[in-house]
């Protein structure tokens, strides 16, 4: 087996799966270490480079496009840092390092693993029940829906909504943006009925606006690719149309019954005021108004 340990984490490959397992210093990014070990089976591996400087060099693994939930999700937006494909390796340990990377090319072309793009994930991504708390909110999903949360600090018109609980099922896709600490970033569920919806996310009661701590909210990618990970596979839907899939039906955590008619007017009567105060446009003050009412 080759093997190559600092401090950055751990390669280990021993034929047929590289496992990568972050390392515990501090300056390993928290995304890292929540996410975990990672068993890269060699069927999903494009290749391997060694990237030479000055003072060390990066091991990176690049994977086959399609094989991998985490970067479907993320759309190559993670931050350097936070990559679980590549290792700093010390200069005096890029001996050992190019000759895991030649253990890999020299598996890769005797088990002849093309490099096209696969048609079904081959990791699994986080498992499930897995929950993160953002400066908007928490998010969680446990494997068959997802319940968003809203802060205190969340918007008006998603306090007024209530939580968001949406089924698996009725997912189209999940849109995620990290924050990076200039610019806010977004994780958001997007369903047949808002595919179109222009809301922003600090008014959308389907995704979080994540401004706050920028090592806090990216953990939300942990969630962006659990889901991921459940939906169709993107080579099943190549050349389709959101309009031709199955329309979904949204949900929500109500109250007991005896409490809906009340809480529901209350919700009703706080977005009116949202949208006599101008706070709300027309536009939005009639997409909340109807995701109220579908929750209902």
């Amino acid at each position: 087996m080759a093997e190559i340990i600092q401090r950055d984490g751990t390669w280990a490959f021993d034929g047929t799966t590289v496992r990568i397992t972050p390392g515990l210093h501090r300056s390993v990014p928290l995304f890292r270490q929540t996410y975990g070990e990672v068993a890269v089976p060699l069927e999903a591996v494009a290749g391997v480079v060694l990237e030479p400087e000055r003072k060390r060099a990066r091991l990176r693994l690049r994977l086959r496009e399609g094989a991998d939930p985490l970067l479907q999700a993320t759309g190559g937006r993670l931050p350097e840092a936070a990559d679980p494909y590549r290792l700093l390796v010390d200069v005096d340990r890029s001996g050992v390092a190019e000759y895991i990377a030649e253990e890999i090319r020299q598996a890769l072309m005797l088990d002849r693993v093309p490099k096209d793009p696969t048609k079904a994930y081959l990791l699994p991504g986080p498992p499930v029940p897995v929950s993160v708390r953002s400066s908007d909110g928490t998010v969680s999903f446990d494997g068959t829906q997802v319940r968003l949360d809203w802060a205190d600090t969340s918007d008006r018109v998603k306090r007024a909504t209530g939580p968001r609980i949406i089924a698996l099922g009725d997912l189209v896709q999940v849109e995620w943006l990290p924050n990076s600490g200039y610019e806010d970033g977004f994780l958001r569920f997007v369903t047949r009925e808002t595919v179109f919806s222009k809301l922003p996310p600090e008014k959308d009661p389907y995704a979080l606006d994540l401004w706050g701590s920028t090592r806090r909210d990216l953990l939300t990618a942990l969630i962006a690719t659990a889901v991921t990970a459940r939906l169709p596979h993107p080579s099943t839907r190549a050349g389709g149309d959101l309009a031709d899939q199955e329309r979904p039906q949204l949900t929500a955590a109500v109250p007991g019954q005896s409490d809906h008619h009340d809480v529901l007017l209350r919700r009703l009567r706080e977005l009116g005021e949202l949208y006599r105060d101008g706070v709300l446009t027309d536009e939005e003050f009639a997409m909340t108004k109807a995701a109220v009412l579908r929750g209902f």
